[in-house]
């Protein structure tokens, strides 16, 4: 099967086709009613392999979150292997429960008709089997190879992503004005990126002002008030106030007109720091810093779970928890 008639199967939503002759899985016939919140939802067979089924959902609307983790508790009672497709006219989820550090996990591959196909072919394809393996394949063998599939993404983009960082976060200090100590205005531009990576976060889930793209907007907005020639209108004029009047303030509506609606997260990350308190009115952060680290962060999707998109460049919170442990371990 080359990516051409990958692309074909998928666009048709012809699976039976690609797992059974491209792949070589055998015939499943499985029909399943399933009810959640009162809602039925009919599950059907594509193919199985030793036991491991794969299984597919045609919906109007694509379940949510939530509504997944529901649907793969009653999947899983039926069906304890399986690799469930969800999809409509123009999206697919991939749910596929793993298995890591001996947890059980979903992973979900989100794939819209947008999106080219080569990452989606690339982890598929890696399910093909031939007609020698049969007689010695268990389910022990085919559930191994659907974990490994799923699960070496996320290892990948992990050292990927922490490669880029830390490039990043070297060119984000030299921006940095006002702190003469070089191991403080490494530990300033460590603060400011995780304040702004955990801002990636919430904003995608639409915390920040019910706006996705928040950060990139209110850049724009500054500049656009300030005047681009305002190099430090962003930091001084914008950002401080969202960390700390805002983010870390339970009475952030006062600033409502400047930052929007967010919530007041509880957690100290968004304190003022002892740095912001003992360089004063000295420090300065140009534009151009927020421009180049948005830029970095806008290659990646950010996810709050698991989820695996079709970009293959997914960030979700494990990451960069692993990202700031090695990161302060290196420096």
């Amino acid at each position: 099967m080359n990516k051409t008639e990958f692309k074909n199967y998928i666009a048709t939503y012809d699976f039976k086709t690609m797992f059974r002759e491209e792949l070589l899985w055998n015939k499943d016939n499985t029909k399943q009613t399933i009810v959640i919140e009162n809602e039925p939802f009919t599950i059907t067979g594509i193919a199985e392999k030793c036991g491991l089924k794969i299984l597919a959902l045609n919906t109007d609307s694509i379940p949510t979150a939530d509504i997944r983790k529901k649907i793969d508790t009653q999947v899983r009672k039926l069906f304890f292997h399986y690799i469930l497709i969800m999809h409509n006219a123009d999206r697919q989820v991939w749910l596929v429960p793993i298995k890591k550090n001996d947890k059980r996990e979903l992973v979900t591959v989100e794939f819209t008709s947008n999106q080219d196909v080569e990452f989606l072919f690339q982890k598929i394809t890696q399910l093909s089997y031939s007609l020698d393996d049969e007689e010695k394949l268990t389910i022990v063998d085919v559930s191994k190879k659907v974990n490994d599939v799923f699960t070496v993404n996320s290892e990948k983009i992990t050292t990927e992503f922490y490669k880029q960082f830390s490039i990043q976060h070297k060119a984000f200090r030299e921006f940095i004005e006002g702190i003469d100590q070089e191991m403080n205005r490494d530990w300033y531009a460590s603060l400011m990126l995780n304040r702004l990576m955990f801002c990636y976060f919430i904003q995608k889930k639409r915390f920040l002002d019910n706006n996705v793209n928040y950060l990139r907007e209110k850049l724009t907005e500054c500049q656009a008030n300030k005047g681009k020639e305002k190099f430090y209108s962003f930091y001084r004029s914008f950002l401080l106030t969202l960390f700390h009047e805002g983010l870390g303030s339970p009475d952030n509506v006062k600033h409502k007109d400047l930052i929007g609606k967010i919530p007041y997260l509880n957690g100290g990350l968004f304190d003022t720091h002892e740095l912001e308190t003992t360089y004063k009115n000295k420090i300065n952060i140009s534009d151009k810093a927020f421009e180049k680290i948005f830029d970095f962060f806008d290659q990646y999707e950010w996810h709050l779970d698991t989820r695996i998109t079709a970009t293959g460049k997914d960030i979700n919170p494990d990451v960069i928890g692993y990202i700031f442990e090695k990161y302060i371990n290196d420096y």
